[in-house]
């Protein structure tokens, strides 16, 4: 009798911890849970501490509320000009109504995979190969509209679609990577005949300048040359002038003339014996001994200057 009490006892406290375990419910954060009465919706229980109705109510979807990144698989699109591209993605969502999503669909996940996918391939097939590197924002953009239409009844929403890759086949791949060198090469050409050009025509200019620079050098130059030649001779003619002023006053003072005739017969006589020590055969004025006639002409030529001035 004791035994049967013990099993019973036992038996007891294992149905009380089912009975507590079925009863008791702790939502984590950002979850919902789905709870259904004898296989009927009854409550959406949020975040927090729940008691159920033990074999009666029963937790049937559980659903994170969190926004879930859900990777598209590569798929093969072909483009506006018949080139097939592998496509992938990364597509955002969020659950809004855990209600929706549990009934209003088997798996909201899969089902928008599926529409993002053919989505895609419907976007790729419109635009060319090109377009399709450079349109990577409105392809997301269109994705992003189509899906979250489609998974409104879901009680989904989508928040955005990122595409990950492009590729195309490596054929393509070998002659953009080709065009792309060429036009890589052209922009180098197109460069440097632009930097060879702006060098030329820097020499041209700065050549330009040397010979501005010089030619007005040339012309100070010369200016300054003819007017210290200029201002030369104007002193010259001024000491000249002085010079001859001072002669007149010179030989018009007493004894002045005497000191010409004096000066005068001493630079015939140097003249004569130094042309005499340079050359062999010389002509003699046939009155060289008479000096006082040379002497009196010079002084006649100086009293009618004097008389003239």
């Amino acid at each position: 009798m004791a035994e049967m009490l013990t099993v019973f006892f036992v038996f007891l406290v294992i149905f009380a911890f089912v009975v507590l375990v079925l009863t008791i419910k702790i939502v984590p954060q950002k979850s919902a849970y789905i709870v259904e009465r004898l296989g009927k919706y009854r409550v959406t229980l949020d975040a927090g501490f729940h008691i159920l109705v033990p074999f009666v109510d029963s937790v049937a979807y559980r659903h994170t509320l969190k926004e879930q990144a859900i990777d598209v698989r590569p798929q093969s699109c072909i483009t506006r000009d018949n080139i097939a591209v592998e496509v992938d993605g990364i597509l955002y969502l969020q659950v809004m109504d855990p209600r929706k999503a549990s009934y209003g669909i088997d798996d909201y996940r899969f089902a928008s995979t599926q529409i993002a996918q053919t989505t895609m391939r419907s976007i790729i097939g419109k635009l060319e190969l090109d377009k399709t590197f450079e349109e990577r924002d409105t392809i997301n953009a269109q994705i992003v509209s189509a899906v979250d239409a489609a998974s409104d009844p879901w009680g989904v929403k989508v928040t955005r679609y990122e595409v990950k890759n492009i590729i195309p086949p490596q054929s393509i791949k070998d002659a953009m990577e080709k065009q792309m060198r060429a036009v890589r090469e052209k922009r180098a050409m197109i460069a440097e005949s632009e930097g060879e050009k702006q060098a030329k025509i820097n020499r041209a200019e700065g050549d330009k300048q040397e010979l501005i620079a010089r030619s007005e050098g040339e012309k100070l130059k010369y200016i300054n040359e003819a007017d210290g030649k200029a201002a030369e001779i104007e002193k010259v003619a001024q000491a000249t002038a002085h010079g001859i002023r001072e002669i007149a006053t010179a030989i018009n003072e007493k004894g002045g003339m005497n000191a010409v005739n004096l000066r005068v017969a001493e630079r015939y006589i140097n003249e004569f014996g130094r042309l005499a020590s340079k050359n062999n055969t010389m002509i003699i004025p046939s009155n060289l001994s008479d000096i006082s006639s040379v002497v009196a002409t010079v002084s006649s030529v100086l009293k009618n200057t004097d008389a003239q001035s």
